[in-house]
């Protein structure tokens, strides 16, 4: 995966300015929350300590504290400003009765491609629609793998390459209009690259529509989410060039609304032990062997 593609200050200033109001605008995140949180049903886990990457302002972490009341709770992100934006986690019943194994999750700003927790540490990593921020998820991947205990899990999601495409085809102009979506196939082949085990993906297509072109990017807006790559127009686009891109979204209307695909992807894998080490010596385990 080449990286050099994403403005990573420009991903910090669009959520930095996005992070006071965002809840008006991650209601998109919610619910790829929530259907994450549906997988977790058929999942059997008992964390001590869950890492939740690319946290926000940690909507995730209600949930998540919720379904696991006993586990200390870490939210992670390299936006300050949605850190400090942060909404107390645990409804005011659970805090009376000092319920849960911490008052607060702790909150860290920090890189995902450089996580300050020690190997072998935490039990889960929860990671919304992250990924596709990144350069390269693979540095990141990596780090998740080391951060993880053994019969740890990963669970994330992120968007596919058929994600705003009517955007992409309105906006035909040569520059970035969206970002890079990574198929879920190569995300697949990354986990076993980084030594997770059996690794899951899936993936389904969530249509929003709008009235007008005007109503999505004020969504978009909201969430933090409009384009970061470097290939971006940087000056303002032309009244011609405006023009025909409208038109030509318009000739995408559907029942009276214009449509907004995305393809949201699932992932989940599971830390095994290792059988290498890392300059590629096997490791040969003796505590299963009886003497005879």
């Amino acid at each position: 995966m080449n990286a050099g593609f994403v403005d990573r200050q420009q991903v910090g200033r669009r959520f930095s300015k996005a992070a006071a109001s965002y809840s008006d605008g991650d209601f998109f995140a919610r619910e790829v929350d929530r259907r994450m949180q549906e997988r977790l049903d058929y999942v059997k886990v008992e964390p001590k300590r869950i890492l939740d990457l690319g946290c926000s302002r940690g909507a995730s972490l209600v949930s998540l504290a919720e379904r696991y009341p006993e586990a200390q709770l870490i939210g992670l992100d390299v936006v300050p400003a949605m850190l400090s934006e942060a909404r107390p986690q645990r409804a005011a019943w659970q805090r009376w009765l000092g319920l849960g194994k911490s008052a607060e999750p702790v909150r860290l700003a920090a890189d995902a491609a450089k996580l300050p927790l020690k190997s072998r540490s935490t039990a889960v990593i929860w990671s919304n629609l992250l990924l596709h921020w990144l350069d390269d998820p693979l540095p990141a991947l990596a780090e998740a793998h080391r951060v993880l205990e053994v019969g740890g899990l990963l669970m994330f999601s992120t968007l596919g390459p058929d994600s705003l495409r009517e955007l992409r085809l309105a906006f035909a102009d040569g520059y970035a209009h969206t970002q890079r979506f990574i198929d879920m196939h190569d995300l697949g082949d990354m986990l076993v690259g980084c030594g997770f085990a059996d690794p899951v993906m899936d993936m389904e297509v969530i249509t929003l529509t709008y009235d007008d072109l005007d109503a999505m990017f004020a969504d978009l807006r909201a969430a933090g989410s409009s384009c970061a790559m470097k290939a971006r127009r940087h000056g303002l686009t032309g009244r011609n060039s405006w023009a025909a891109a409208r038109a030509a979204y318009e000739g995408m209307r559907r029942d009276g609304k214009l449509p907004a695909t995305f393809e949201v992807v699932y992932g989940h894998a599971w830390k095994a032990e290792a059988k290498q080490t890392a300059d590629g010596r096997a490791i040969v385990r003796l505590d299963g062997l009886r003497k005879k």
